[in-house]
């Protein structure tokens, strides 16, 4: 089945992922690509609509990204957002300035609702708010254009040329804080693109499954298997597709979650799938000693994984496909395209140049977390299994701050295993996204029975997110977090404080390495 397809063009803004992914909540799959891509291969691509992203820049400049003029006249209806409006107004003749008052953050904004973007969204039948962040603007819109919103201080908060379907607006409707900003978008991708919104995860399952049949034939395939989110739906979207020709590892790098290991062959023991565990923590181990660089531990763990699935793919007899868990945000954090190198993934970045494996295959590559947890209940996998916290596959080793000691492992563990309880024991474990215990390399003096410690500092972390490319910080009670801080400097040895992470990303990722 072929989908039709939206392509987000990449301006370097940090809310590009986030425009991707309502594209997705609106039924359409889409696709980012660089706004370096030749006009020669969107055509190839044959999208029915694009969308041009923000951007950090001034368009006006020699050295901000610019586009051909030809991309207007392909016949795609074009959604120019922030730099992108800015971008499509300079390019077809109209100009753009320097703001006297630069917009930021929530902004009262009047449209007419006669637009196609904005009509049938009685929120928007005068006035309602929307998400500014710019210096520059719109300050004479192009031939052939109207304009259709603004702001006290933005004449052009938004402009549309009907007969060339060319549409473009200042503010960010992906942002959560425009009011019907995801009506306006599916507005455009369903009034303007005639989008049909096929885009469903039982729809993508059907795809892939045929697909991998078709690919794999009647070859062996191995998967790396974690136990996490993402590697049990691809398991089971594997097992749908070539059952008994597949095989499930588990490494078990010693860097897992207290219990964890036990936790994960347990949950796949009932299934009719090969399951095999490796115990490989020394052999990881003896790679990482004295270890401090994260972006060292990624791809040495990275490499590692495929040396042990080769060791076991030998035993196996003849292993023709390698299947993993990765997923768009992992993709998008370790440099797709002309986006920014924010961290390796052990699983994208951190591969070795050389892998003895006719090809690897990610079935998951192009989803978002919350796609993958549906196409997991589509799939017909546990509660358990699907709701899993989401952990990192190097595991612990990228949330100890510095190099890597079995005392610190212990420490670790303990002290994350009873933030986790603590959140169980609050019934917050499904309002938060994601929470975690980090052992930072900093020491500091305490007091503890009258006596002088020196000891470690412990960093909690809790975010709320959708799609896990852009989070905030979660507002864990203080009841709570006081719990947990009590418990961990009474129970664990060598923790003597506790401080808690507010920061969002970005500018921060998820992780702390």
């Amino acid at each position: 089945m072929t989908h039709q397809l939206c392509i987000v063009l990449d301006f370097g803004g940090q809310y590009n992922q986030l425009i991707a992914r309502r594209v997705r909540e609106c039924g359409v799959y889409c696709e980012v690509k660089s706004f370096k891509t030749p006009i020669d291969e969107i055509k190839k691509l044959n999208p029915s609509g694009i969308i041009f992203t923000g951007g950090p820049n001034s368009v006006y400049k020699d050295d901000s990204p610019h586009i051909s003029k030809e991309i207007f006249e392909l016949g795609i209806p074009v959604l120019g957002i922030c730099y992108g409006c800015q971008l499509m107004a300079y390019t077809l003749g109209g100009s753009v300035s320097t703001c006297v008052n630069s917009e930021y953050g929530k902004t009262n904004t009047f449209y007419d609702s006669s637009s196609p973007l904005f009509s049938d969204c009685p929120e928007l039948s005068s006035q309602n708010i929307s998400w500014m962040s710019h210096t520059d603007f719109v300050s004479n819109i192009p031939d052939g254009f109207r304009i259709t919103a603004h702001t006290d201080n933005c004449p052009v908060a938004a402009m549309e040329n009907l007969q060339k379907n060319l549409f473009a607006v200042q503010f960010h409707p992906e942002v959560n804080h425009t009011v019907a900003g995801l009506s306006i978008i599916d507005n455009f991708l369903k009034k303007v693109c005639r989008f049909c919104g096929d885009w469903t995860m039982q729809n993508y399952a059907q795809t892939a499954i045929s697909q991998i049949k078709n690919k794999v034939g009647d070859g062996k395939v191995l998967l790396a298997l974690s136990g996490g989110v993402d590697s049990s739906v691809a398991a089971a979207l594997l097992a749908k597709a070539v059952g008994n020709q597949l095989t499930c590892i588990f490494v078990d790098h010693g860097f897992m979650r207290k219990n964890e290991g036990d936790e994960v062959e347990a949950a796949f023991a009932d299934w009719d799938i090969n399951f095999v565990r490796v115990n490989a923590k020394e052999q990881f181990m003896s790679k990482l000693r004295g270890v401090s660089d994260p972006e060292t531990k990624r791809k040495t763990i990275g490499e590692e994984f495929i040396r042990v699935f080769e060791q076991e793919a030998k035993k196996i007899g003849k292993v023709d496909y390698l299947v993993q868990g990765t997923i768009y945000p992992d993709v998008i954090e370790s440099g797709s395209g002309d986006a920014a190198v924010i961290k390796s993934h052990h699983n994208v970045g951190g591969l070795p140049d050389y892998v003895d494996f006719k090809e690897i295959i990610e079935p998951l590559r192009m989803l978002f977390k919350d796609e993958v947890r549906q196409l997991g209940i589509e799939l017909g996998l546990s509660d358990v299994l699907v709701w899993r916290q989401p952990f990192p596959g190097p595991g612990l080793a990228i949330r100890i701050i510095g190099d890597i000691t079995d005392d610190k492992l212990l420490i670790l563990q303990d002290a994350d295993f009873i933030f986790r309880q603590e959140i169980a024991k609050a019934n917050l474990d499904r309002s938060i996204n994601q929470y975690f215990a980090v052992l930072t390399n900093m020491r500091s003096v305490g007091v503890m029975g009258d006596s002088r410690t020196y000891d470690y500092t412990l960093a909690l972390r809790g975010v709320t997110t959708t799609d896990f490319m852009t989070a905030d910080f979660a507002r864990i009670p203080y009841d709570v977090l006081e719990s947990a801080a009590a418990r961990i400097v009474n129970e664990v040895k060598h923790v003597n404080r506790i401080v808690y992470d507010i920061t969002t990303k970005p500018p921060s990722t998820i992780e702390w390495e």
